[in-house]
């Protein structure tokens, strides 16, 4: 535990462990969001991707760089930014459509766009809903906030859609800001809505950071 030759070794160690935290902080700030799209690998897509925020961290000590201090570098935001927490269905492979994302409200405006021709659909998806999330986060401290918008549910039914979706309100925590948004797909059967596959086909998307 104190040997000079492993000081590296015991420094690699305690850096991986302050990403893995990170990374179940952040799971576990967007609750139920995370559990309705996400792969097998996400924990290890995830610290890998926090990894790389953490070498940005130009202050702390080898053996103490963290997340936290990471995401004060301006090249941390284009490292998270387009993070999908599905790999099977990402954002960019089921949706062909302009986004634009409101920093401050946390609104989501998806250019007009026909469901049938311009996005990946999973056979027997019938309907599909939208939702947006706003994250702050403070990976030092721990503290978050998550506000979302409502679930709005379209039928997957040749026809343009232009969707807006606002968070109930801005977070007003202190701490990064994180934009995400969810696409699941569903099959209507007498009226009741099924998720197809326990979730296989939906997205999850880290659409920006501020």
């Amino acid at each position: 535990m104190n040997d000079p030759a492993f000081a590296r070794t015991r420094e690699n160690g305690a850096e991986f462990g302050s990403i893995a935290g990170s990374g179940k902080l952040l799971r576990t700030a967007l609750g139920p969001m995370v559990f309705r799209a996400k792969d097998s690998k996400l924990t290890s897509r995830l610290v890998k991707v926090l990894g790389q925020i953490k070498n940005l961290d130009s202050v702390s000590a080898r053996g103490a760089r963290n997340v936290a201090e990471g995401l004060n570098s301006s090249s941390s935001n284009s490292i998270l930014e387009g993070f999908d927490f599905n790999a099977k269905a990402t954002f960019g492979s089921v949706l062909n459509s302009i986004v634009t994302v409101d920093m401050v409200t946390g609104s989501v405006s998806i250019a007009a766009y026909n469901p049938l021709e311009q996005m990946r659909s999973p056979e027997g998806a019938t309907h599909f809903s939208l939702q947006v999330g706003f994250l702050r986060i403070d990976f030092a401290s721990g503290a978050y906030e998550l506000t979302q918008s409502s679930e709005e549910v379209y039928p997957l039914v040749n026809g343009m859609i232009s969707p807006v979706l606002t968070p109930v309100s801005a977070p007003t925590a202190t701490g990064t800001g994180m934009h995400f948004i969810l696409i699941e797909f569903f099959q209507e059967v007498n009226g009741v809505q099924y998720m197809l596959n326990n979730g296989a086909f939906n997205v999850l998307n880290l659409l920006k950071v501020s």
